[in-house]
């Protein structure tokens, strides 16, 4: 599955794993500019749901 860098726009590789939960969210940081980058999947049957936006930092 590949995503859109929330921050430069750039496509990224991200392997999906049900095993951890049908919700799951963590940060996974950009290929090209290395920005932090909030994912959430969520499995739901044979569907997988994701959303990806910008990590900021206090």
């Amino acid at each position: 599955m590949t995503y859109a860098c929330a921050f430069c726009g750039e496509d990224n590789e991200l392997i999906e794993d049900p095993s951890g939960g049908s919700r799951q969210t963590f940060t996974e940081d950009c290929t090209v500019c290395c920005r932090p980058n909030l994912i959430t999947l969520v499995f739901e049957g044979d569907q997988v749901y994701l959303d990806v936006v910008q990590e900021y930092e206090a």
